[in-house]
């Protein structure tokens, strides 16, 4: 097992104690994640000029929040033996807390999917919930072991690619009355999966020697770290030549900062760097997009 350093990250170092432990709650127990899923979703709603139903960018918010926290507390994830960073440190001593806080955030998704009249759309996002559950939940046993659909080799970039894009994108689109299959919310989501597949890569790097351990097969432990990378980069190529159609000049500003940005990051993305790094700006990333959205619409 890998140890890493408890002492803070040299970037926040300077930063007051109480102010420190205020930054790990924000980004460990996934406030920062849901955040940026709402506000993708509301970029996507800017995008087509509109604005997002507070109602909505709160189930938005809660879901992800009832997801992400109770992934993070899974028992067979305390079991594992793996790298112990300060992030899953911070989880393992506020398990409780996440989980109030995982169960709060479904009564409130439950309560806003039902006063929102959602209901006809009870399977399209069953299959998306599903889908995230079953992410980290071990349910088949194969080889002595058990198995969930991050373990299936390489399919796990391809899960959360799906899973965000459908809820930052189509959900918009299916609230505002378009039809999927329009070019215009078809090449909107292809932009928003491949962007999403380099955030995943970038997360990929972080777990590495965590993967490695559990015998997840990924594409640094199969191709090593250059190769992701690369493939990384890639990916931004195809996002950033997906322009939807009649997109106008400030939505191409929008649609190209936050693909740059993303370079940068999956470039200089090591193992080893701190977990600020990615919690803030792989995650944040999310945020800028929604932020020059909003300050160009």
């Amino acid at each position: 097992m890998r140890e890493f350093s408890d002492q803070p990250p040299l970037a926040t170092s300077f930063l007051p104690p109480v102010f420190r432990r205020g930054l790990d709650a924000v980004l460990y127990s996934s406030l920062l994640v849901a955040a940026a899923a709402t506000g993708l979703t509301w970029a996507t709603f800017l995008f087509w000029q509109d604005q997002i139903p507070v109602r909505l960018g709160a189930l938005v918010f809660t879901a992800t929040l009832f997801l992400y926290n109770i992934d993070s507390v899974l028992p067979y994830k305390h079991r594992q033996q793996a790298v112990l960073s300060a992030r899953k440190r911070w989880m393992l001593r506020h398990r409780r807390a996440l989980l109030l806080l995982a169960l709060s955030s479904l009564a409130g998704a439950l309560g806003l999917f039902w006063a929102d009249g959602w209901q006809p759309l009870t399977l399209f996002l069953a299959h998306l919930t599903a889908i995230s559950l079953l992410y980290s939940t071990p349910v088949v046993r194969r080889h002595g072991r058990w198995w969930a659909l991050r373990d299936l080799p390489l399919l796990k970039i391809f899960l959360i690619a799906y899973v965000w894009s459908a809820v930052t994108v189509w959900v918009p689109a299916l609230h505002l009355g378009k039809a999927l299959r329009e070019p215009a919310v078809g090449v909107l989501f292809a932009r928003r999966f491949f962007f999403i597949l380099n955030l995943a890569l970038i997360f990929d790097i972080r777990d590495f020697t965590k993967d490695r351990l559990s015998g997840t097969r990924t594409f640094p432990g199969l191709f090593g770290l250059r190769a992701t990378k690369w493939l990384g980069l890639a990916f931004l190529v195809v996002s950033a030549l997906l322009l939807p159609p009649g997109v106008s000049a400030p939505h191409v500003l929008v649609l190209t900062v936050p693909t740059l940005l993303a370079g940068v990051i999956i470039w200089f993305a090591e193992e080893t760097r701190p977990d600020y790094y990615f919690a803030l700006l792989a995650d944040g990333l999310m945020l800028v997009q929604f932020l020059v959205a909003y300050w160009v619409a």
